[in-house]
């Protein structure tokens, strides 16, 4: 598995990508009739977005253990459409992953190390194309076969598989509620599923290319990849 893909399924770790937060300038929209509705309208009205994020990682479950014990973690995502976004994972440790729009920036403070890769070559199918980079559906068709899935937990559900089956990555779920994105959950080539929760998206967040500006902290070990 891809370190980039490997890490966003992995919340103590942290690398890979995705994202909502506000009060009375929350994006709503009314309600559509399926979560391919949802999700086209998701990319084409919000062009940029804040929100805090909370997100479950289950390891799968092997026959005759107990069943794992899941790890969750907690923080703040940001993206500008079409290049830029920022997870930055707050507890239970800090990390934090940054596309600038050329080089994607992972940074563990833990180990005082940051990784360096060139954007375009990481991203790809990544579940951060589908809520952080692409524009519209036709941009997604082209890396994941969309369906929609059947409304469960009060949310309109899109089923995106990945056409390249390169990675690692088996599938992605987005829940829209009431034309909002909840949730984003990720099944890895290995069994490992991973759900993010997040809360209301602001898209007023006044956010600008510079926001994303990424400068390795004093010290820290720089990889170039």
């Amino acid at each position: 598995m891809p370190k980039f893909l490997s890490r966003f399924a992995r919340p103590q770790v942290f690398l890979a990508p995705l994202a909502l937060l506000a009060t009375a300038l929350a994006w709503t929209l009314p309600a559509h009739a399926d979560g391919l509705s949802d999700l086209e309208s998701f990319l084409r009205q919000a062009r940029q977005g804040r929100a805090s994020f909370t997100q479950v990682v289950t390891p799968p479950r092997r026959e005759g253990e107990a069943a794992p014990r899941s790890k969750t973690s907690s923080g703040s995502f940001e993206f500008l459409r079409p290049s830029r976004f920022r997870f930055h994972y707050l507890k239970p440790f800090e990390q934090q992953i940054v596309a600038d729009g050329q080089t994607l920036w992972l940074f563990d403070a833990d180990l005082n190390q940051v990784t360096a890769r060139k954007q375009q070559e990481v991203l790809g199918n990544t579940p951060a194309a589908l809520i952080a980079t692409a524009s519209d559906l036709k941009a997604l068709s082209g890396l994941f076969t969309l369906a929609n899935a059947p409304d469960a937990d009060g949310q309109q559900w899109v089923l995106a598989t990945p056409k390249s089956r390169d990675g690692q990555l088996q599938s992605v779920r987005l829940g829209f509620r009431q034309g909002q994105l909840a949730t984003l959950e990720m099944l890895d080539g290995f069994g490992q599923r991973s759900v993010m929760q997040f809360g209301p998206l602001d898209t007023q967040a006044g956010l600008k290319p510079g926001h994303f500006a990424f400068q390795p902290p004093p010290g820290a070990d720089l990889l170039r990849q």
